[in-house]
Order: structure tokens, then C-alpha cells, then sequence
């Protein structure tokens, strides 16, 4: 678990970094489906999928 935090850690840095950059490469979006995999073995997993589903139902029901 100490490992997957870390990485999870480490992967959220530098997705951050690269965001800051204002530049997307292909090593940028590497790094952001790295970091997704990570954040989906996480205790986080159910509250972002969660919040994820409750989002696209608000979506969902408003009318232009």
C-alpha cells in the first residue's frame, strides 16, 4: 500500500507538472493513463467512480 500511495503521488507531481507546461505530448498523456491506473487500485477508486456517475446523471437531465 506505502508503494501504491507513493506512486500515486509521484505520477499526480507530475501529471501537474506537465499540465502547467501547457503543452500535451504523447509522454504527457502516458503519464495521465499511468496515473489513472494508479488511482484505480487506491482506496479512492469507489469515491471517484462515484462521483464520476453522479456527475454524468446531473449532465444527463439538464436541457439546453
Amino acid at each position: 500500500m506505502v508503494v501504491s500511495v507513493s506512486v500515486v503521488l509521484l505520477l499526480v507531481l507530475l501529471a501537474a507538472m506537465l499540465m502547467r507546461n501547457r503543452s500535451l505530448k504523447p509522454s504527457h498523456a502516458v503519464v495521465c493513463i499511468l496515473l489513472g491506473f494508479c488511482l484505480s487500485s487506491t482506496s479512492l477508486a469507489p469515491t471517484i467512480q462515484s462521483t464520476l456517475v453522479s456527475t454524468a446523471s446531473l449532465v444527463g437531465t439538464m436541457r439546453p
